[in-house]
């Protein structure tokens, strides 16, 4: 390895990234990044000529959230050949710190091998119930976006009811003439109904389809079949913002002219500074309560 110079390198991410960078420059740390190119990113950051430059440079590794969507290359806002979850593995040394979101069992799995440390953001509580602040305010502007009519006084489904669903609830309640929660789980539909909303067995979900106007998936498999999207409105608009592929039949939908949307990465699309100050200073954190590391 190098000489460490900077006290964090950014490998890959999108503007959440960018502004992690800009933030962590403002209170007087050094940062190297590779894959981002933007043209707000603070001068003071130094360009890393390659991923292997970028991670021999630190001992704190920050990658994006999540890592990858194929399992194999880093999402990053310019495509270098190196930057892959292999390469990454190759270079990752015992003593560095990785930080990212959502990382994957290879990466867990060669961190332990080989005694690095890690930590996934999308695995602290904390960290999942401020995005989903984000998550659901990007849902609001897919739904207005993609609609010609007012959420006002429409009628709201929801599929699932874990913490995006109930946040999303949360802010639709303002807007949304009746709000349904659609669950499997008896608890589920308790705690929805708790909160006064209606609620909807799945295994029921054929018998009421027909009346809603927006339809908003967060369950992680297929839901929204042919056979109920054919049922639903003809105007409905469905916005599913659950993990990729998502719970709808997207061919189907397309099929039968439903205007439906996979969503993912809305905290980085809609509120990307305000998503990168609470990561900063859950980092910053984070970082003096493990091993009481201290950044020089």
């Amino acid at each position: 390895m190098n000489p460490v110079s900077y006290d964090f390198a950014i490998i890959g991410g999108d503007m959440r990234q960018i502004y992690m960078a800009n933030e962590l420059v403002a209170r007087n740390y050094s940062v190297i990044v590779y894959g981002l190119l933007d043209p707000i990113l603070d001068s003071s950051c130094t360009a890393a000529d390659s991923l292997a430059d970028a991670i021999d440079s630190s001992h704190i590794i920050l990658t994006p959230i999540p890592v990858s969507k194929d399992g194999k290359t880093i999402i990053s806002q310019k495509a270098q050949p190196d930057l892959t979850i292999y390469h990454l593995l190759r270079l990752l040394s015992p003593g560095q710190k990785l930080y990212g979101g959502c990382l994957t069992k290879e990466i867990k799995k060669q961190c332990d091998s080989n005694h690095i440390f890690y930590h996934d953001f999308m695995e602290q509580e904390e960290v999942i119930l401020f995005n989903t602040i984000a998550t659901a305010e990007g849902t609001l502007a897919e739904a207005i976006l993609s609609s010609t009519t007012n959420l006002h006084g429409s009628s709201c489904l929801i599929l699932g009811y874990g913490r995006c669903a109930r946040t999303l609830a949360d802010k639709l309640r303002g807007l949304c003439g009746h709000i349904d929660i659609a669950a499997r789980s008896p608890l589920a539909l308790a705690a929805a109904n708790a909160a006064s909303l209606g609620t909807v067995l799945l295994s029921s979900l054929e018998e009421k389809i027909d009346q809603y106007d927006y339809i908003f998936n967060t369950i992680p498999s297929l839901v929204l079949t042919r056979e109920i999207l054919v049922k639903t409105n003809p105007d409905v608009i469905i916005i599913d913002i659950s993990s990729a592929p998502g719970g709808v039949d997207f061919a189907a939908s397309k099929e039968l002219e439903r205007a439906a949307k996979l969503c993912l990465g809305l905290p980085g699309k809609y509120a990307p500074k305000s998503s990168a100050y609470f990561l900063i200073d859950y980092l910053l954190t984070n970082l003096e309560r493990s091993d009481s590391y201290v950044i020089a």
